[in-house]
This record gives C-alpha cells, structure tokens and sequence, in this order.
C-alpha cells in the first residue's frame, strides 16, 4: 500500500527528528528548511542556547536508536552550582542520590546530527533554502520564496516560535484560528567562558547560575572545554540590555554583579557587542491540526520559555505522540492528528506554566537559605517515602510522567504534607497544653 507524501517545514531539530521518525514508517518525505545547510554555514553566532537532554528527549532518541550516539557527545551536569554574589558558590544535586544528570549539549550539533539521521532514512530529502510563503491547507500546495511549488498530501509545520505555517494557517483560517504570543520583558544574550590552560575553568559536571534577584546568567560545558553562557536580563530599566551599551558600562554592571567571572570572559566586551539579544515568549495556538492534513508541532505549536530546559524535550515528545498516534489510527492521518493534540495540548501548557515558574526560581530563589532548607527537606522525603514522594524537578526531568500529571501529584503531595503539617502542629499544641494544665 502506497502512502502519503509528507512534507516536514524545518529542518531544525523537531523537523528532522520527525523526518526520521517519518521515514522509518515508510513515508516519502520532503523537508523544506529556510536556511542553508548549517552543517556547511555554521551556526549563528549568539543564538544557541545549549540545551538541557533529559529523559524525555533521549527516550525520543533511543526510539530510533539515536541516544548513545548523541550522549556520546554530551556533558552530564548532575546540579546545581549556584554563585551567591557573596559567599562560596555551592552545589544543589538534582537527585537524591546525585547520581541523575541532565546533559548538556550544543543546539548546533544535535540539529547536525538529527540532519544526517534523517537525510539517511530512505525516502527522505532535505531542501535547503525553502522559505516557505504560501500554503493552500486544501490542496497542500506549498509556495516558496524562489517562486516554485510543491505538493504534499500532508504538511507539518516544524518550523518554530516564529512559525512561518502557523502564521499561514492563521491567514487561512481567520477567526477559527487563535494564536497569542507572550513575550517577556526579558531577553537573552550568549557569551563565552573559555578553556583556561586547556582545561574547564569551572566545574563541568553542574549547570552554573548567578542568580541576582530581577535577572541571572547561567553557563553550561561544552565538549571543547568551553561554558556557553548566557544572560538573561530585563529589556529595559536599569541593569538591562537597553541601559548597558558602552564596553565600559558592561565592564562596571559585572564588576558589582559577577566580579567571578570578569577574568574568565576574556572576549566580554566583543561577545556583548556582537551577539544578538535574542526574545523570551510562550506561544499559544489552537487548533493545532486542520483538515486531517496540515498540523503544527513542537515550538511552532508551544514554544515555552528555557527555563526549565524542556522546550526540545517537550518537543521530541510530540514525535514520539505524533508516532504513537500513526500506530493506535493504522496510519490513518484524519484521525491520527486530532488524537495527537488532544494527547499533547494540557501538557504543552503544564509545561509552559511550569517554565514561567522556574524562572523566578533561579533568578531569585536558588540563592536563598530557606530556598535550600525546603529543597533539603524535599529530598528527605524522597528517601522516607520512596517512589511516593517524587519531586517536580525529578518527575520532569527524569521520567515520561505526563507534564499535566506532574502538576497534579506535586499537588497532591503538597495538600498531603500540608495537611501533615496542620495534625502535628495541632499535636503538639495539645501536647503543651495538657503539660501547662498539669
């Protein structure tokens, strides 16, 4: 039996983990990407944001036998290490036992080895240089920037927050199509931390944050020995990029705020004057599917904030739903595609809201005393209570427990334990009060 043709828009990360997945399934599938081949180009320089691999995303790999080739070339991080402006900086592990890790990994050389996965699928071909332009959601024509079309019987929109399919689909579309872009009053910025004398000039097994109240940086290890970091700062204000334009006004806002880190960002002033600031927001869209033949996935249907290292994670689980979807339907799109956004959508938005509020979390709380007491005390609770008690950070990071779950049992647990709280206090005041009466 003959099947449809697919055309995949993006050829970044979910667009090529999807062309794979795609191809394995015996689809004919053509990627058509807006830029030229990065493995030739490069990458843009700033806007990387290396991410953070957790289990999610590696079981998305290790589907498709691709997670011990792309583990080989991450950097486990097992916590946090976190860098007080005053005091010693200091470790807060992940896991209980310190033995899980997320995994740092450069955006760039994960997408250049999910294109080579995908270009080495059978039936699959990768168009470089395919601005996309038009789309007639009911024939499935595509138009491209140079002028040619194509035609697909179905059309995935890969193609990220600023997805060029769904803003077609919302021309299409007009009032049944709801989209909202939130954007923070924040932004971001990459800089280098270099090797020193060939080695890591900070320890490499951690994720490091400069948390400072109203903004942070955080920098993450590279294979070459270098930390990719980056600043996430207010938009406007003061100690913002729009306030800090001067090398001389940088060198002074790090020298009060990151005085660690002044000697081991030697290109500071030509990192902060080339790199671009890149834009924080949560995409909210809906439907994310029409006609049972043209659907959005991964950023191009929930782009969250990076704040809790999911947003490839989150995506690279739509592929593995989207799959899971093709099997449960026999193939069957029309029916395959509603069933995949009804399975995706309340945990595309547990997780966005969850992103939104660990950034207040690292920004601010990780430095804070009781902060550490509480997350002490979480991880008690986990060795008292084994496989009960499970925190957020655990269920999100180190297992596939649905994100809208995990907002439930966090909830549970917390009702629990506060209702636990209520009887001991009340206990013990019945306690002092017979020992008073006496």
């Amino acid at each position: 039996m003959s099947r449809e043709h697919v055309a995949v828009i993006g050829a970044g990360l979910t667009g090529s983990l999807l062309a794979a997945y795609l191809g394995r399934r015996g689809y004919r599938v053509d990627v058509y990407e807006r830029r030229s081949d990065p493995r030739v180009t490069g990458a843009e320089r700033g806007r990387s944001i290396n991410l953070a691999l957790s289990e999610r995303g590696i079981d998305a790999l290790r589907r498709i036998g691709l997670a011990d080739q792309v583990l080989a070339g991450a950097l486990p991080m097992h916590g946090r290490m976190v860098h007080p402006l005053d005091g010693e900086a200091n470790f807060q592990p992940y896991s209980l036992a310190g033995d899980r890790a997320i995994n740092s990994i450069g955006r760039g050389a994960l997408n250049d080895a999910l294109l080579d996965a995908a270009e080495q699928t059978a039936g699959v071909t990768v168009h470089f240089d395919h601005p996309l332009t038009g789309l007639d959601p009911e024939t499935g024509t595509l138009g491209f920037a140079d002028g040619t079309q194509a035609k697909a019987d179905i059309v995935l929109g890969a193609d990220g927050s600023g997805s060029a399919v769904r803003g077609l689909l919302l021309a299409y579309a007009g009032e049944r199509f709801d989209e909202t872009v939130s954007f923070l009053d924040y932004g971001y910025k990459e800089l280098t931390i270099p090797a020193r004398d060939g080695e890591f000039a900070l320890d490499p097994g951690a994720l490091h944050i400069w948390p400072r109240g109203t903004s942070m940086m955080i920098a993450l290890p590279n294979p070459d020995r270098s930390f990719t970091g980056t600043l996430f700062w207010p938009m406007g204000g003061t100690g913002s990029f729009a306030s800090l334009g001067s090398p001389a006004a940088v060198e002074r806002h790090f020298r009060r705020h990151y005085p660690d880190l002044l000697e081991l960002i030697p290109g500071l002033a030509d990192d902060y004057r080339h790199n671009p600031v890149g834009l924080l927001g949560t995409v909210h869209c809906g439907p994310w599917q029409m006609l049972g033949r043209v659907a959005l996935i991964g950023d191009a249907a929930h782009a969250i904030v990076p704040f809790y290292g999911q947003g490839a994670n989150a995506a690279f689980e739509d592929v593995v739903e989207l799959d899971r979807c093709l099997d449960a339907t026999g193939d069957d799109w029309a029916a395959a595609l509603p069933a995949y956004e009804k399975g995706r959508r309340e945990n595309s938005e547990a997780i966005a809201a969850m992103a939104l509020a660990n950034f207040v979390e690292m920004r601010d709380k990780v430095a804070d005393p009781l902060f550490k007491l509480g997350k002490s005390i979480e991880h008690t609770l986990e060795r008292w209570l084994p496989g009960r008690y499970v925190s957020r950070y655990e269920m999100v990071s180190f297992s596939t427990t649905p994100y809208a779950e995990v907002r439930r049992r966090v909830r549970r647990q917390h009702q629990v334990l506060a209702a636990a709280g209520l009887l001991a206090a009340a206990g013990l005041a019945a306690l002092v009060g017979r020992a008073v009466t006496r």
